[in-house]
């Protein structure tokens, strides 16, 4: 798949996108926020690819769990 995420300053002011678009990452967590599915997403952002999402979404949760205790300490 390759990389997934882009930063740079010449694409939206460096904030994080999907490689290879303009989309930023923080839309597809705004919609699941919202209940919206990853379906609902990737129909309105079409330059996105499924295996972008689903590699970004367990990229997070690894994130996640290998941050347990900071994640703890930070909001005990």
């Amino acid at each position: 798949m390759g990389k997934i995420i882009n930063i740079d300053k010449e694409i939206l002011g460096g904030t994080p996108v999907f490689n290879g678009t303009r989309v930023p990452i923080k839309n597809l967590f705004d919609y699941l926020e919202t209940g919206e599915t990853i379906d609902d997403f990737l129909e309105d952002f079409d330059g996105v690819k499924r295996e972008q999402v689903i590699k970004l979404l367990e990229f997070s949760s690894k994130m996640i769990n290998s941050s347990a205790g900071i994640l703890n300490e930070n909001f005990a």
